[in-house]
Order: structure tokens, then C-alpha cells, then sequence
């Protein structure tokens, strides 16, 4: 094994293993986006969204800028959820002031049979940019040595969700597509999802080829199922994904992130689906969630994002509410929980960002004032 490759501050992946730290790591789901004018300046460069996703050194680019703005504990490559699909040939699209559409939905018995893992060629672009950035990211140690400044997570749909909207074809506000055929037809479901599982293992597998050091699944419309839907349609699989992944590379062990918006009442069982993270959103009490699952996994969240629309003396206190709740990291048995500061969903585009600069402040100061004081 070789040994683990430098970083100037590991923190993140240390609390995603539960192991001791010094404060609490801080990242944001969408860190890189429209609430940014100097995103906003690049994406106008690139002339699309796709042209921006598409393109190593926009991707890379615009994944680096909330790290210059403020000392986050991780990047998160530059990128969309729905690749994997778009690799299969749906056709995905991004009109001006819409969310992302498919040219060729999945509704029927033969575009369900057509379904393959797609090619991993048709997302070099992807893996390009994954190792741009892993480059863009080296600095230099106190000793002057050449580093990685902190680590980078890769990420993908979960197979649900990427079926939602593979069979919707966009966004949805009453799932009825996608229900239809999960009650009706599930051998289809169930066909789209097998396919789905496979492509994104591989996926983010060669994510951690090309240089990810954590990955994260996001199942962003698993809450909008049904308890025992859930279970079969979603959490299954995305047990499935989290089997299959690559943990080491570099010599170190490669963090999984699962993140269920509306997944709290699942919290124990997406506990033991093997990730080492589990994301909560902002309804789910984190000090509650943390006894819940015993310090088994390390948790991630869950600040609501609106709270970033209030003063920063507003949204430094709700972080300081979020970081008391779950306490302090070591607990009297000397065990250590891990938990990764972050909102409950993706940073709302009209964010100002100096509020996000009062966020990371606090939750730095105030979880190293929590240990100090433990």
C-alpha cells in the first residue's frame, strides 16, 4: 500500500471516520453556484450549464472559487447529478431558468430494455476534471512540501432519483410518472434501478480512480416514497452502490457519504447500508440523530439554508444551535462521533455571501471552543 497522500487539512475525512479533530469541517451542497458573481462570470463564459459541467477547466475553475473566498474543509467537484443518465443517451438539457430536462424519457417496456451502463468514455469529462481540480488543489505543507490544500469529494444520483427523472423526464411536482410504474410496473422500476446501481458504482468508482477522495450519493427524492417503497426502490439499491465502491485509494480509506433528503425516519436503517456518513436534512433533530445511530456513522447537515437569509449574528447563532445539539465529538467513553457541518440542502442561489463567511467563522470558532471546553 502506498502511503497516504499529503493533505494540509484532512479534517473532513476525519470526520467521516470518526476519528479526533481539532473543529468541526465545514462544506456546503452547491458551495459552487449562482449565489457567486464570479460563478455567475464564468458560466456566462462557458455559455451553459453543460458547457460549464462539460469543460475540465470551467469545472475546475468554478469548484476552486468558494475555496478562495472562504477556508472550507473540502472541494466538491463541479458537476450534475444526472450525468450518468445523460450518458446513457436521454438527451439532458438545461433551458434558461429551468431545471434539467430529458429529450428521451424512460416510460415504456422497450426504453426500459435499451437501458445499459454507459460507456465511462462519454464521461471522460468528468474524470478530466476530477484530476484538474486534484491538481488546482495542491499547496504547500509547513515544511514547504507540495500538498493537497484539503480534499475533494466526488458525487452522484442515487439509482431512485436518478429514475425519477429519468422517467419524468424533468423535475416533478407530484411524482406521477415515476409512482405509476413503481405500483403498476415494478419489474420496469426494478430493471431501470438494477442498471441504474450498476452505472453509478462504476461511476463514482472512477471518480476514486481519477482522484476523489470521498463520494457521496445523493438521494435527493427518496423522502417523497412510501416506507415500504423506500425500502425497496431506493434504499436497496442504494445499498448495492455503497457495496460495490472502492475504499482505498492512496493509501487512505475513501469516505461514502448518503444523503436522503426526507430520510429522517429512515435514519437506522440508512445507517447500515455500509456508508460512513449519513446527510440529514434540516427536519431531523441532529442530537437526536446522533443517539439514534450511536456514533456508528458519522452524521452530516443540517442547517437549514434559508437560515442564510437572516443577519449573521442570526445565522452564526442557528450554526452554534446546530453544533450544541450534536456536542462535543468525544463522548465519556472516550468513543469519538464525527460529524460534518453542513446545510440540510443546497445553498439557495440568492444566498448573500457574506453570510456564508459569518457561517464558516462560527462553526470554526465555536467547535473548537466546544472541545476545549469538553
Amino acid at each position: 500500500m502506498s502511503e497516504p497522500a499529503a493533505l494540509i487539512n484532512d479534517t473532513f475525512l476525519r470526520a467521516c471516520l470518526r476519528e479526533p479533530t481539532s473543529h468541526t469541517p465545514l462544506w456546503l451542497m452547491r458551495q459552487a453556484g449562482r449565489y457567486l458573481p464570479e460563478y455567475n462570470a464564468t458560466r456566462a463564459r462557458a455559455g451553459s450549464f453543460m458547457g460549464l459541467a462539460t469543460n475540465p477547466q470551467f469545472a475546475t475553475e468554478v469548484t476552486l472559487q468558494p475555496l478562495e473566498r472562504w477556508p472550507l474543509d473540502a472541494a466538491i467537484l463541479f458537476s450534475d447529478i444526472l450525468t450518468v443518465p445523460d450518458a446513457m443517451g436521454l438527451g439532458l438539457s438545461f433551458a434558461a431558468g429551468e431545471g434539467p430536462r430529458f429529450a428521451h424519457p424512460v416510460r415504456d417496456e422497450a426504453a426500459v430494455a435499451k437501458l445499459a451502463v454507459p460507456d465511462m468514455e462519454r464521461l471522460r469529462y468528468v474524470f478530466d476534471a476530477v484530476a484538474c481540480i486534484r491538481k488546482a488543489l495542491v499547496g504547500a505543507d509547513a515544511q514547504g512540501r507540495p500538498a493537497g490544500r484539503v480534499p475533494l469529494i466526488g458525487f452522484s444520483g442515487s439509482p431512485w432519483t436518478l429514475a425519477c427523472y429519468m422517467v419524468e423526464g424533468a423535475g416533478s411536482d407530484d411524482y406521477r410518472l415515476v409512482k405509476n410504474m413503481l405500483y403498476a410496473r415494478p419489474d420496469l422500476m426494478h430493471r431501470i434501478l438494477e442498471v441504474n446501481a450498476q452505472a453509478v458504482a462504476v461511476y463514482l468508482n472512477a471518480q476514486i480512480d481519477a482522484g476523489a477522495q470521498a463520494v457521496m450519493v445523493f438521494d435527493s427524492w427518496g423522502g417523497v416514497l412510501a416506507d415500504a417503497a423506500f425500502r425497496r426502490f431506493s434504499l436497496h439499491y442504494t445499498r448495492q452502490v455503497v457495496a460495490a465502491l472502492k475504499r482505498h485509494a492512496e493509501g487512505r480509506r475513501v469516505p461514502c457519504i448518503v444523503f436522503t433528503k426526507g430520510g429522517g425516519g429512515w435514519l437506522e436503517q440508512i445507517a447500515d447500508c455500509g456508508a460512513d456518513v449519513v446527510g440529514l436534512d434540516w427536519t431531523t433533530d441532529l442530537g437526536q440523530a446522533r443517539r439514534r445511530v450511536d456514533d456508528r456513522v458519522a452524521l452530516q447537515g443540517n442547517l437549514d439554508p434559508a437560515v442564510l437569509f437572516a443577519p449573521p449574528e442570526v445565522v452564526a447563532a442557528e450554526a452554534r444551535a446546530v453544533l450544541d445539539s450534536f456536542g462535543p465529538p468525544q463522548r465519556p467513553d472516550g468513543r469519538h462521533g464525527g460529524h460534518v457541518f453542513n446545510l440540510g440542502h443546497g445553498i439557495h442561489q440568492h444566498t448573500p455571501p457574506e453570510h456564508v463567511a459569518a457561517l464558516v467563522e462560527a462553526v470554526h470558532g465555536h467547535s473548537r471552543r466546544l472541545r476545549n471546553d469538553a
